[in-house]
């Protein structure tokens, strides 16, 4: 039995517990074990904490990576930030002696050390590498035929690539192959590899900016026909239910309204897991319409 330890990170447990949720049934289902990371603290995010004090960054993120190597299991998580920000600083951390010996020097203060003893592997990479597609087609027990499924990536998982290392980041295929293993139907659709828009703290500093990226995408996934968007990260996951929700309310009309699905979610609809425990109904953009195709 393979064993994780799970970074929850912000979002995930505060927003979206029933991606929690879906993320723990899903992977025992295949007898693999996560376990809670006790103590950990915001990773910290990578675009705007990173970008202001480097420094103070790593030596969080690397705070945060001795809790696992405590427990003697790989980090997983299921936000594209936090594995942006915990992957990069092991990388970073792994190949430079001298950044370990002042991180080491700062952590001491608080009875720690990094030994770069773990790795931080993606909750995709676990799905497609680990499991993958195959043995997941094996356990479908509720095909999803007739679901057409636009996949967001989200910018952290792909890039950069060098150290990433998902595949051709400009074609990813990673998670349309997952899709089609529980029988639905990934479409291409217009700007596909576009941010979301929260990203890099523009949903916190350009609102307005950030909601009309949203737009953007959610129209042309709603062109090409899709009946929900799935993605692998809970931030985007947040911007495109609220963020639909926050248009709306700009136009004062329900015009957006395409059903937010995260991946462990939509795969645990195949394997016969349940909608609501798996949190499906506390979304803003409300899934009834995928959910009645589903069970049709």
């Amino acid at each position: 039995m393979s064993r994780y330890a799970y970074f929850l990170g912000c979002l995930t447990p505060n927003r979206y517990p029933g991606i929690e949720t879906a993320t723990i049934d899903l992977l025992r289902l295949f007898d693999i074990e996560v376990d809670y990371m006790k103590g950990t603290s915001c990773c910290p995010a990578p675009g705007v904490f990173g970008s202001f004090d480097l420094n103070t960054w790593i030596v969080i993120a690397a705070r945060n990576i001795t809790i696992a190597e405590d427990m003697g299991a790989d980090i997983t998580l299921t936000c594209n930030g936090c594995y942006a920000t915990l992957q990069e600083a092991d990388h970073m951390l792994k190949h430079n002696r001298e950044l370990v010996a002042d991180v080491n020097r700062r952590l001491a203060k608080v009875g720690r050390e990094y030994k770069g003893t773990v790795n931080v592997i993606h909750i995709m990479e676990i799905l497609y590498k680990e499991i993958g597609p195959e043995k997941i087609r094996d356990m479908v027990v509720q095909p999803l035929e007739g679901v057409k499924v636009a996949c967001h990536y989200g910018c952290h998982f792909l890039k950069p690539s060098d150290i990433r290392q998902q595949g051709n980041p400009e074609n990813p295929t990673m998670m349309e192959e997952l899709i089609e293993a529980i029988g639905a139907e990934p479409v291409e659709y217009r700007d596909k590899n576009m941010c979301c828009g929260a990203g890099g703290g523009v949903r916190a500093g350009k609102i307005d900016l950030a909601l009309d990226m949203t737009r953007r995408k959610i129209d042309a996934m709603m062109e090409a026909g899709a009946d929900c968007v799935v993605t692998p990260c809970v931030f985007c996951h947040f911007q495109f239910d609220v963020g639909q929700a926050e248009i709306n309310n700009r136009l004062g009309a329900e015009k957006y309204k395409l059903p937010v699905v995260f991946i462990t979610q939509l795969i645990g609809l195949a394997l016969g897991m349940s909608p609501r425990r798996m949190g499906l109904h506390r979304n803003r953009t409300q899934v009834k319409t995928l959910l009645d195709k589903v069970f049709a």
